[in-house]
């Protein structure tokens, strides 16, 4: 099965007219994604990549049936598009745009909170579920369909993971890349409560990095809840402290995000945590193994 989205999945485009939203636009054509409309500010009524074009997120709901957005509209405008998409009732907003003010995604997490969308992202890969639905930047081609759910604050150690995985015949459920901004909308919490739900995922892979607690409550929740084997890497652990690796959010200050501090949680809640990301692949399939779980691509 999956999480989030699949082959019914009816995908509209912010920001389908710019750079970006048409290449990326194109190669999720071009996996079987359902990309029903796009919306660009003033480019109503036309026609871009043969998908039709709309004003506003409303009308392309309206029009379109559109169920899931992807943002690839730029940094100063991408909160905006969120809180368009959000207040056209969509349930799910996948923001892909890197650079967004910290200020602006504090609003967006405010104006979220009572509301029933959700957003991935922002500042990540997207999600995919193999051979249904390719919604963001992954190369498609990696994945395979399979028993295996893959949440990471990394994209491109996303694909490390799925690559290790499909190379040993391990297929991925789904794979949700969260994002590594300092605030985002989905957490790994919630990623895990859904692939606990899932009654075709047998295990998880969890790739974190230093900075905020989001891996120790990850480990919290896994310990009370988790129902299901997790391999987890975690990525950092030679960063110097007060200075930013890469993400926004991956930053070890006032004492606390350190990749030890991460790594002893969720050992402590079970959690196979590798020492090297070239260990994921053999790891889980050992896991897999040990839990009866076959773990084949099919």
């Amino acid at each position: 099965m999956s999480i989030l989205v699949d082959s019914g999945s009816r995908i509209l485009v912010q920001g389908l007219t710019g750079r970006e939203g048409s290449f990326h636009t194109e190669q999720m054509v071009a996996y079987g994604t359902r990309v029903v409309a796009g919306v660009t500010p003033g480019k109503g009524r036309s026609q871009h990549l043969g998908i039709p074009v709309y004003d506003t997120v409303e009308e392309a709901v309206r029009e379109q049936g559109a169920n899931v957005s992807i943002v690839f509209v730029p940094p100063a405008f991408a909160a905006d598009a969120i809180l368009e998409a959000a207040d056209a009732g969509l349930p799910l907003v996948v923001c892909v745009t890197e650079g967004i003010p910290v200020r602006d995604m504090i609003a967006v997490s405010s104006y979220l909170r009572p509301r029933s969308t959700r957003l991935v992202g922002p500042n990540c890969p997207g999600l995919i579920t193999p051979e249904q639905c390719k919604l963001g930047i992954m190369p498609g081609h990696i994945h395979t369909p399979g028993p295996v759910g893959v949440v990471s604050r990394s994209g491109t150690l996303t694909y490390e993971a799925v690559y290790q995985l499909t190379q040993r015949g391990v297929g991925q459920s789904t794979c949700i890349g969260i994002g590594g901004d300092p605030i985002i909308g989905t957490q790994f919490i919630d990623a895990l409560e859904l692939f606990n739900a899932d009654s075709k995922t047998e295990a998880v892979v969890l790739i974190g990095e230093i900075g905020g607690n989001a891996e120790e409550d990850a480990a919290e929740y896994i310990r009370s809840h988790g129902r299901k084997p997790v391999v987890a890497f975690v990525a950092g652990r030679m960063a110097p402290p007060g200075r930013r690796m890469g993400h926004a959010g991956a930053i070890v200050s006032g004492g606390s995000g350190a990749a030890e501090d991460k790594i002893r949680a969720l050992s402590e809640a079970g959690v196979r945590v590798v020492e090297s990301p070239g260990q994921i692949g053999d790891t889980v399939v050992e896991v897999l193994a040990k839990g009866g779980g076959h773990g084949r691509a099919h």
